[in-house]
């Protein structure tokens, strides 16, 4: 658990990381140099879930490769399946990360919502959605080694 105590928000005991998969942590079916290092690290603080449609039909090595197993979203109304994921965890107690259309509602749902820049783009749906923007995926999950950061930016 990370616990934040962020002025006009108030205290945050963030217990759980949703991620999306493709575009966020992986660019056409393979992981993001640096990503491992950094999920595996994390480990230790918050459940780390991924939920992917599986786009690129490369998930099962990605979870070999974390140590994890994605959660399977659907084709067909992936945003609401996302945000509802996140309210099946409790969303006071979420990270979410993600840059692609179908996140926006689960970074709106999420304590916290991070939207990043990645190559495959980021919405601006998802933009608007997240409480922060980000240049990359690792310099996001880094945040969580120094989460001061996250009150410098987040206070009111």
């Amino acid at each position: 658990m990370i616990e934040l105590t962020i002025p006009g928000r108030g205290t945050l005991r963030i217990e759980h990381l949703v991620t999306d998969v493709n575009g966020t942590l992986a660019v056409d079916g393979q992981l993001i140099e640096g990503i491992a290092r950094q999920i595996l690290a994390l480990r230790d603080r918050l459940q780390i879930h991924m939920l992917t449609a599986d786009t690129h039909g490369k998930q099962a090595e990605i979870d070999r490769q974390l140590n994890l197993t994605a959660t399977r979203i659907q084709k067909g109304n992936e945003a609401q399946q996302k945000a509802d994921f996140v309210q099946s965890l409790g969303a006071d107690k979420v990270i979410a990360i993600g840059q692609g259309a179908n996140d926006a509602a689960m970074l709106k749902a999420a304590a916290i919502g991070i939207a990043v820049m990645s190559v495959e783009g980021l919405a601006i749906e998802t933009l608007n959605a997240a409480d922060l923007l980000l240049p990359d995926t690792l310099t996001a999950l880094t945040l969580f080694d120094n989460p001061i950061r996250l009150i410098a930016s987040l206070r009111k």
